[in-house]
């Protein structure tokens, strides 16, 4: 590989490492092309090293953060995976509803919510209770580093396609209208749900205050590409957000950097993490 070529690369790696954590593998360097060639069109660029020559030159914060962003992947589908859900169906969500009933207050935040299909889907799994749950404050949270996903979850507009990845016939139905080629999420789904644009990987996680307590968190698949002393100080801190009875739930193939601080329970081909007390 051309030296200056490398070197852009390895700029660009460091760079995304600083925003999202995430530890780019060199052998995927020619990920950069694909993933930053809309980036580059939008600045009036065509080459790499266009755009890091602009980057060293001259601090600019909103690019930066837009090619953090165009890195960070998205794969994202409803009831993604099917067995957490399952599990939160059929036995966590269950046990905790009995355990709030004199406070009848939820709150449950999907972590890397990309473009907001999971966080719809703890919301309909509440929903299919409303039975129960009548008169209760339900707050279903959803937080992305990046800006354009959230605004399309917020929009609550999926394609077909998008459609078909995970729902079953009777949810869309009941939680969807159609809108031309596209479905849009109705207001009962979508007054349980909120997103906004907000890094884990920040000096500070987007809930600190005192009474920022999480019933159920998901953060799932997201730091298959983190450092292990970063999976160990964003768990650190989820821990400290999630109430002593509460839930995580990582994606199948990711486990707590540090298991002194939580409990594994395998369940319906699932795994989550119940929180233990520090010792």
């Amino acid at each position: 590989m051309d030296p200056t070529a490398s070197a852009d690369y390895s700029y660009l790696r460091k760079l995304v490492f600083g925003l999202s954590q995430n530890v780019l593998d060199p052998a995927h360097d020619y990920l950069f092309e694909s993933r930053l060639s809309a980036l580059l069109r939008n600045q009036g660029m065509t080459r790499i090293g266009e755009l890091v020559h602009h980057l060293r030159a001259q601090k600019n914060p909103l690019l930066e953060h837009a090619v953090a962003e165009a890195m960070t992947i998205k794969e994202t589908s409803f009831f993604r995976d099917g067995h957490p859900f399952e599990v939160l169906r059929r036995e966590l969500l269950p046990r905790l509803i009995e355990a709030r009933r004199s406070w009848r207050t939820l709150r449950l935040w999907c972590a890397a919510c990309s473009t907001g299909q999971e966080v719809y889907s703890l919301a309909m799994l509440l929903l299919d209770r409303s039975a129960s749950l009548a008169g209760w404050n339900i707050r279903v949270e959803g937080t992305d580093i990046s800006n354009q996903a959230i605004e399309r979850a917020r929009a609550g507009l999926y394609n077909r396609i998008e459609i078909d990845r995970g729902l079953a016939a009777r949810h869309v139905l009941r939680y969807f209208e159609g809108q031309g080629e596209a479905w849009m999420v109705k207001p009962a789904l979508r007054s349980l749900c909120h997103f906004r644009q907000a890094n884990i990987c920040g000096p500070r996680l987007p809930f600190s205050r005192a009474s920022d307590r999480f019933d159920v968190i998901l953060l799932r698949n997201v730091m298959l590409y983190f450092s292990q002393e970063h999976r160990r100080a964003l768990l650190t801190g989820i821990h400290s957000l999630l109430s002593p009875d509460g839930v995580l739930i990582l994606g199948s193939s990711e486990q707590p950097a540090d298991l002194s601080l939580w409990t594994p329970v395998l369940s319906g081909g699932a795994c989550y993490f119940k929180p233990r007390e520090p010792s």
